[in-house]
């Protein structure tokens, strides 16, 4: 009986297991992305987050423990592919992946299913991702850090800041087409008046 045992076998054995999980946690990091699926996604997925928290102390110990659990490997150069990269995966994840979620506490990886099925049995694939996020967007201000009561309230806010400046740039308007009648008003009475002036001399003459 399999009383307690944790984990799904995958139909492989043990060493396979955890070959094939150190071979796609190492992808996952070089590559930002990798597609498999589900099942092999969802056993991956809590190995790479504890990767990436043990990452996150940037420590000597911290190291040498993801070195024990992922076994260090190169990668390949993006711009010539028959080359390695100065990077192994270890480097890659301690320098650029860990120092994106210092400020995030877990949930650093998603999976996105996809609609086709893989060729050959038809199997059901998904995307497993690393999430997306840099120390900057971490503010208590990013939509990542809010919940949606807050982030609601702020979208609030800023139609109703919108509205009032509408309306006040409304109002400017109107007063300023309110002044400019004016002063047509007045410019006109001032033309008026040198008139009636000559009227009333002419009519001053003739009496």
């Amino acid at each position: 009986m399999r009383h307690r045992i944790a984990g799904k076998h995958l139909n492989r054995t043990a060493s396979h297991r955890k070959a094939l999980r150190r071979n796609l946690a190492a992808s996952l990091i070089e590559h930002g992305t990798i597609r498999t699926t589900p099942a092999k996604a969802k056993e991956v997925r809590p190995f790479v987050e504890r990767l990436i928290t043990i990452a996150g102390k940037g420590t000597l110990h911290a190291r040498r423990r993801v070195i024990a659990l992922l076994q260090d490997r190169a990668m390949v150069d993006k711009e010539n592919r028959d080359e390695l990269a100065e990077q192994t995966v270890v480097q890659k994840l301690f320098d650029e992946v860990a120092p994106r979620y210092v400020d995030r506490s877990g949930g650093y990886t998603r999976i996105i299913r996809l609609p086709e099925r893989r060729i050959g049995d038809a199997g059901q694939q998904v995307l497993l991702q690393l999430v997306e996020e840099s120390p900057a967007a971490a503010s208590p201000e990013s939509p990542g850090t809010t919940s949606a009561r807050r982030r609601r309230a702020a979208r609030r806010a800023e139609a109703a800041k919108a509205a009032t400046d509408q309306a006040e740039a409304g109002t400017a308007g109107e007063r300023a087409e309110d002044a400019e009648a004016d002063e047509q008003g007045e410019s006109s009475e001032k033309e008026k008046q040198p008139d009636q002036r000559a009227e009333a001399e002419e009519q001053a003459d003739q009496e």
